[in-house]
């Protein structure tokens, strides 16, 4: 039975970013929301786990609850679940608050311990309301790790499944609309060509689908490295490495040239270990996922210069 195509990635308004924690995860999500923006979009760009990283991405100020532009069109912001309880009482329940909320934070506290879902649903519902409210045109989240994210956005379906009728139910309902709806939202994960990534992000994209009503939008493999040589060279190299061509070569550079053989040797070794992992992770994902591929980026720091490098490819797979 045929199936729909799926939503281009930059068309969907709402798009989490997830992935195992070293693989590059926020390096991609500030990179989509900067490719966004340059293609005219106004964007959003969340940090969920509020680590303050995100910030470097842009060279930009510590960001806060109140978004920021970083760039032009692009504006930046980190999630604080207090800010977002004021705020939800203050514009769903009308209830004035100024100041720290004491209390009530603390009787949330208590409820969120007892009742699951509770305290993502103010990150989700923050999201969703911030796509609902038309102010962007897309809204990029450096969501949690691989072992959080499927929590998180299950959380309406969690909440569904404890309150049946009332305010609140009516919201999550909503937000389950559009969390369900793969013109709008969609799920990005990141990865890096190595077993223990490869087997999360399989592992992930059968939780999703088994747990969320969020369509798996595409699988990033970030750093990937360039095919520097192929076999007829690898076969020179072999040759070069015999002990008497490697004396003449010796002599001709005036050094020892072994080190250089060994080092293009790992070089194409360490390709084809990352290729059997990425033949793994395209067999054990729906083939209608597509896989972007990034390449390795051989720099020891982030910042904007990174970033822009990093959207420059993904446009390119993208097609862009």
């Amino acid at each position: 039975m045929a199936t729909d195509p799926m939503t281009p990635l930059l068309d969907r308004k709402l798009v989490f970013v997830t992935g195992k924690g070293g693989t590059g995860k926020t390096t991609v999500a500030s990179a989509l929301a900067l490719l966004a923006a340059a293609q005219g979009k106004r964007v959003l760009i969340c940090e969920v786990d509020g680590k303050g990283e995100l910030a470097g991405y842009y060279e930009a100020p510590p960001m806060a609850f109140k978004e920021k532009e970083v760039q032009p069109g692009l504006f930046a912001m980190t999630m604080d679940t207090e800010a977002s309880l004021r705020e939800y009482l203050k514009l769903q329940l009308h209830i004035p608050i100024v100041g720290r909320i004491g209390p009530v934070a603390k009787a949330f506290d208590f409820l969120a311990a007892a009742a699951p879902g509770v305290r993502e649903i103010l990150t989700v519902g923050k999201l969703c309301f911030e796509v609902r409210d038309n102010k962007w045109d897309m809204v990029v989240v450096d969501a949690p790790a691989t072992g959080h994210i499927v929590g998180q956005l299950a959380a309406p379906q969690a909440v569904n499944g404890l309150v049946r009728v009332g305010l609140i139910r009516n919201q999550t309902d909503w937000m389950l609309e559009m969390l369900s709806d793969p013109a709008i939202t969609g799920l990005l994960a990141v990865c890096t060509p190595e077993e223990m990534p490869v087997s999360e992000t399989i592992e992930l994209a059968t939780r999703v689908r088994e747990e969320t009503t969020v369509e798996l939008a595409g699988v990033v493999v970030n750093r990937v490295l360039p095919e520097l040589f192929g076999r007829n060279e690898e076969a020179v190299f072999d040759a070069l490495a015999a002990p008497g061509p490697l004396e003449e070569l010796d002599g001709l550079i005036g050094g020892d040239a072994g080190p250089v053989l060994e080092a293009a040797r790992l070089a194409v070794t360490m390709r084809r270990t990352r290729s059997t992992h990425l033949e793994r992770l395209r067999e054990g994902i729906d083939p209608d996922v597509p896989l972007l591929y990034l390449p390795y980026l051989f720099t020891k720091s982030h910042g904007l210069r990174t970033t822009r490098q990093v959207a420059g490819s993904l446009g390119e797979e993208l097609g862009l």
